[in-house]
Parts: C-alpha cells; sequence; structure tokens
C-alpha cells in the first residue's frame, strides 16, 4: 500500500496539531511507502518509508476557500496570518502570490509522485480535495477524506462528492449524513497519553487546555470561577493556550473576567504549550474543563480521559461513549456558568478522580485509541475495501 496524506501540519511539537504526527507513524507500520504533503512543516522524527514535503507555509498564510457562511467563517476555519497589513494593496497582491505559490507547489507534488501512491487521505483540509480531485480520479486514485466539523457548506460538499470515502468520529458531523461516510475513533496515542503516578497534581487544580476562541467558551468557565470565588471555594485555575490573531478582543474578555482572580492568585494564563508537555501538563491538574458545544468531537477530552482524569464537558456528543452514571456526574448545562460551578464544587470538596480517571482510561482503550483507529483506517486504506 502506497499512501499520500495531506495535512495542513506535520510538527510534533505544535500545540493544536502535533497529534498527527503520531497517526503518520502509526500509519506507516501498515503502508509500504508514506508522502505527506503539509502546508507547514516543522520537526518531526517518522520512519524511514515516509517522506515530507511542505507547500511553503512555515509562517505565512493559509491557503483558504471562500466561507461558506458567516458562522463558518467566525468559528470554523484557521484564519489567515497577514504579513503585511491586508488592508493594504501591497498585503493584498502579497497574499495572492502566496497563495498561488501553496498551489503550484501542491500540483508540482502530486503529479511528480503519482507513481508512489494509489490512496489519497486527506485530513481536515477539504481544500486539497477540491484542487487534487479530479487529477486523481483521471490517475485512477482513491480519494478519502476525514473531517469531523460540525458546520459545513457548498465546498465541503464539492469535496464529499470527489471522495470515495469520508471519515468523522461525530455523529453530529457535517459530513456524518452521507451515505459514503465512515464513524471512526478518535485516534488517541494512549501510550503517550497516561497517568504518571510519578506528577502529583496541584491540589484543587483546574485546568482548561486549548485555543482561547470564543467557540471554546471559556468565559464560562471564568464566570463559573468567580461565582466558585464568591462562595470561598479554594482553587486553582490554569489556562493553558493562546488566542489567534482575530481573537484580540475575546482574549481581553477573559483578562477581564479573571482580573480580580488573578489578584488573588487563583487563575494563571501559561500560553501554549508544545504538543509534547500535554501528557504533564494534564498529570499536574486534578480536573479538566472542556466548553466545547455539542457537535464537535474535541480529542482534548479524550487525552484527558486517557490520563485517567475527571473531564468536565457540557458536549452532547460524548453522551453515547460515557455511562449514564459517569454523564450524571460529569456533564453540565451547556453555557451555564452556574451549573458548572456546581460540579466544579462537588469535585473540588470531595476528590475522587482516581476511581472515575481509570473507568475513563478503559473507555478511551476501547473506543478511541489510536491502535484501534488504525486497525479500522486499515480495512479502508490498506485493504483498499472502498
Amino acid at each position: 500500500m502506497k499512501l499520500l496524506i495531506l495535512t495542513q501540519k506535520i510538527d510534533i511539537n505544535d500545540d493544536l496539531l502535533g497529534f498527527f504526527h503520531s497517526w503518520v507513524a502509526e500509519l506507516a507500520r501498515h503502508c509500504e511507502k508514506i508522502i505527506v504533503i503539509a502546508l507547514g512543516v516543522g520537526q518531526y522524527r517518522l520512519p524511514e518509508n515516509v517522506k515530507v514535503f511542505s507547500l511553503g507555509k512555515e509562517k505565512n498564510s493559509i491557503l483558504s476557500f471562500p466561507p461558506a457562511s458567516p458562522k463558518l467563517q467566525r468559528g470554523e476555519r484557521k484564519r489567515e496570518s497577514r504579513i503585511i497589513d491586508s488592508g493594504s494593496g501591497a498585503g493584498m497582491t502579497n497574499n495572492i502570490f502566496i497563495k498561488i505559490k501553496y498551489i503550484i507547489n501542491f500540483y508540482k507534488y502530486i503529479w511528480s509522485k503519482r507513481k508512489n501512491y494509489d490512496t489519497v487521505f486527506v485530513h481536515m483540509n477539504q481544500e486539497y480535495v477540491i484542487l487534487g480531485g479530479f487529477l486523481w480520479r483521471l490517475l485512477g486514485k482513491k480519494v478519502t477524506l476525514w473531517r469531523n466539523h460540525q458546520v459545513g457548506g457548498f465546498w465541503v460538499r464539492i469535496a464529499v462528492w470527489l471522495s470515495d470515502v469520508v471519515f468523522c468520529t461525530s455523529q453530529f458531523a457535517f459530513v456524518a449524513r452521507y451515505k459514503k461516510t465512515r464513524l471512526m475513533p478518535a485516534g488517541i496515542d494512549t501510550d503517550f497519553f497516561w497517568s504518571d503516578k510519578k506528577i502529583q497534581p496541584i491540589k484543587k487544580s483546574i485546568l482548561y487546555l486549548g485555543r482561547l476562541s470564543p467557540i471554546k467558551n471559556i468565559h464560562v468557565l471564568l464566570e463559573a470561577a468567580n461565582l466558585l470565588d464568591k462562595e470561598n471555594v479554594d482553587f486553582i485555575l490554569n489556562i493553558v493556550g493562546e488566542a489567534g490573531e482575530k481573537d484580540g478582543r475575546y482574549f481581553e474578555k477573559l483578562k477581564s473576567l479573571a482580573r480580580n482572580l488573578e489578584q488573588k492568585d487563583k487563575i494563571k494564563f501559561w500560553g501554549k504549550e508544545p504538543f509534547l508537555k500535554t501528557p504533564e501538563i494534564y498529570n499536574q491538574n486534578e480536573i479538566v474543563v472542556n466548553l466545547t458545544n455539542s457537535g464537535s468531537f474535541d480529542k482534548i477530552i479524550l487525552e484527558a480521559m486517557a490520563c485517567e482524569k475527571p473531564v468536565l464537558i457540557c458536549n452532547k456528543s460524548f453522551l453515547d461513549i460515557l455511562p449514564d452514571d459517569l454523564s450524571r456526574v460529569l456533564f453540565f448545562e451547556e453555557g451555564s456558568a452556574v451549573d458548572l460551578k456546581n460540579k466544579l464544587k462537588n469535585f473540588l470538596g470531595e476528590p475522587r478522580e482516581m476511581v472515575i480517571g481509570e473507568r475513563l482510561r478503559e473507555i478511551v482503550l476501547k473506543n478511541h485509541s489510536l491502535n484501534f483507529l488504525s486497525q479500522r483506517l486499515r480495512e479502508s486504506l490498506v485493504s483498499n475495501k472502498f
């Protein structure tokens, strides 16, 4: 099996996409050869049968199609990083030339390497399918797309039409409606994410890890933390992650909500951390909170579960994988700072993460481990069962 993988970034240190490095390494165990084309490339350590090529975005702007809807524009996409003020003519021209360079490199690689792959696996970015789908069909290549966002539109529909098989992890994903779509495990590397008993968690510590973006609803957590403070509950809230270029106002809102807590040393903003450090971060905290709305399938929830950490969530996508007794303990009402405050108070007052944590890890091992994902992908990618 010779596989072409297209993804946004290959970088073992990337705080958001570092996990995909282990996906490629796992797939390499089952393929004769893998070619990876990424928009940008950082540090990687992959087997010899994997060759990595960059389209040229190491610190430049990202290739994107026009948004399908205002909601998609605000929440789903990665934003363009502007080298020069895009309001100026020079900035706009520069961005156009950068995108043209990416597209030229894209076609150069998929054509020059055409004899070295027979199946295409596109991870998350449907733009690659739209650009290469017709050529791959002419070349007789099988095309698969992994996409897990709950929002979609015209361009996503075109990408699905050009794909032979579509993968997602959530029944709420936009692409889940299609007959060619297959629900897959999330692919958590449980050898990497585990409970390190040598690390003593900070007492009464709460962790948020991820982007500081409005769609992540961190403000609800800060409102809940302020309510806890008013009730004189002892805790320390650790916020790990950074705001994107377009989320500066939201970050200022978060800092305003956190001002009183920062003065009392009850909250700390740590900025982003390398992906390789995330298991240590999970293990250093007692409770993890994820506020992603229903419809997505945030891997951070499963990573924390694999580290045996109780995760307070409001995402109904996880109702099917958690037993009822755990759901009652871990779920809070979406958007409700009061309900979240009550759930946090319950855990802070009666630590029981060990018993719950062991059960949570078992769920990940059984249903969403990287090993399980590789088996399922192998059925489609390696065995060519399309």
